[in-house]
């Protein structure tokens, strides 16, 4: 009876090792099926990779600093304009006098 108790739990053991071998299989399997459609899926969509993302990113803060640059120096160009017009103002009006 012994020899036979330990027998039976030695072919359980096998086959619930068996079966988590098994489980584990199954497992890979739906994790390799789930990420091909969600890269199909993705794909479909037109997403733009990481690297695509950044790069777009980057040249947005460069344009954005080019922006600001020229935005800076157009208003120094217009202070001297609003300058030399008052100037030139000046010379006619006196000019007139």
């Amino acid at each position: 009876m012994v020899q036979t108790t330990n027998r039976f739990f030695d072919e359980i053991a096998r086959l619930m090792n068996d079966a988590a071998g098994v489980a584990g299989g199954v497992r890979k399997e739906v994790e390799t099926i789930f990420q091909t459609q969600a890269e199909r899926i993705l794909r479909n969509l037109d997403v733009v990779t990481r690297e695509e993302f950044e790069a777009a990113k980057e040249m947005a803060a460069k344009a954005r600093e080019e922006n600001e640059r020229l935005a800076t120096k157009l208003a120094e160009l217009e202070k001297k304009l609003a300058t030399a017009l008052k100037r030139q103002g000046s010379a006619d009006s006196s000019k007139a006098d």
